[in-house]
């Protein structure tokens, strides 16, 4: 049995709401870090993935950022313009493309690497509530990305 919610449920009283609002938090707080390194929140994203593992596949980065490739491709042809990765074609399978940082895209993580420090100290959370927090997120998110089973 399921308990029945007041209908409408206040907006303050809504997951979705809090969520929503701390993620736009969120990406402000980023803003003016990531516009001293000259990239966006996005862009970041995308670097932070390859930081994890450099010459994935614009559809890695888009399995590995929740993100359609569709989004991914027009990030990843900014940053090569800026210099920052070079894109290159799999010569087994040209449907594959291979995002590789280049020397500009290694430095910025010596830069960025400050960012999360930074961020974190302007929650006011311990550590362990951070981690706490991030791994019922997690856990969230996961739920909500598993299709809903049809009632039996």
């Amino acid at each position: 049995m399921t308990a029945r919610l007041s209908h409408p449920v206040p907006l303050d009283d809504q997951l979705c709401f809090a969520l929503y609002g701390a993620s736009m938090a969120m990406t402000r707080a980023y803003k003016p870090l990531l516009d001293k390194l000259g990239i966006t929140y996005p862009q970041y994203l995308v670097l932070h993935a390859l930081w994890e593992e450099d010459g994935r596949t614009i559809g890695q980065l888009a399995e590995r950022l929740a993100l359609e490739s569709s989004t991914i491709t027009p990030l990843v042809k900014r940053l090569e313009a800026a210099g920052i990765v070079t894109r290159s074609r799999d010569p087994k399978d040209e449907r594959h493309v291979h995002v590789l940082l280049a020397p500009p895209g290694e430095a910025l993580k010596a830069d960025a690497e400050c960012l999360a420090e930074t961020i974190f100290a302007r929650t006011g959370l311990s550590l362990e509530e951070m981690q706490g927090l991030n791994r019922q997120i997690q856990i969230l998110q996961r739920a909500l990305s598993t299709p809903e089973q049809a009632d039996a």
